[in-house]
């Protein structure tokens, strides 16, 4: 498991979409230039990203004047570990302990292998997180943090 550029961007970018715009809407609808340049992310890889989420159905698009991106559900039922698999694929340090994407491995007994079963509570406590934390969260924390930080 790492977390490609790809997959920090693509999570960067749909965090963006998910704060409420200046009246407190969402889903906020943003040109790719908009996340681009807040996010400082090339627009050309940044396009190829969306692309993927778009058809993943995570995304809508409008294109035209006033167009862009929005998210497709409410952020509270979007999840980090959707948006990493989509971008990144499994999340399991090692192919023998993934749920998607399972290969044994090169060990003479896979069933109690020590790195197997240390590597499948990395991959737990790595899904409890990702699979359990939603877009929405995300923003609600960030937003804490940046009124604690401001004094309002």
């Amino acid at each position: 498991m790492r977390l490609s550029k790809r997959g920090e961007y693509g999570l960067r970018a749909m965090i963006a979409l998910a704060e409420p715009d200046v009246n407190g809407n969402t889903p906020q609808m943003m040109q790719i230039k908009e996340i681009s340049l807040r996010e400082q992310i090339s627009t050309k890889f940044l396009e190829q990203i969306l692309l993927t989420l778009k058809n993943a159905g995570m995304l809508h698009s409008k294109m035209g004047v006033g167009g862009g991106y929005y998210l497709a559900k409410p952020a509270g039922e979007i999840t980090l570990g959707q948006i990493f698999r989509v971008l990144d694929g499994p999340i399991a340090p090692i192919k023998c302990v993934s749920h998607m994407a399972y290969e044994p491995c090169g060990c003479p007994n896979e069933e109690t292998c020590g790195l197997r079963l240390v590597m499948g509570d990395v991959r737990n406590a790595i899904v409890d997180i990702l699979d359990y934390t939603s877009l929405a969260d995300v923003v609600k924390r960030q937003n804490e943090i940046r009124k604690k930080i401001s004094g309002v």
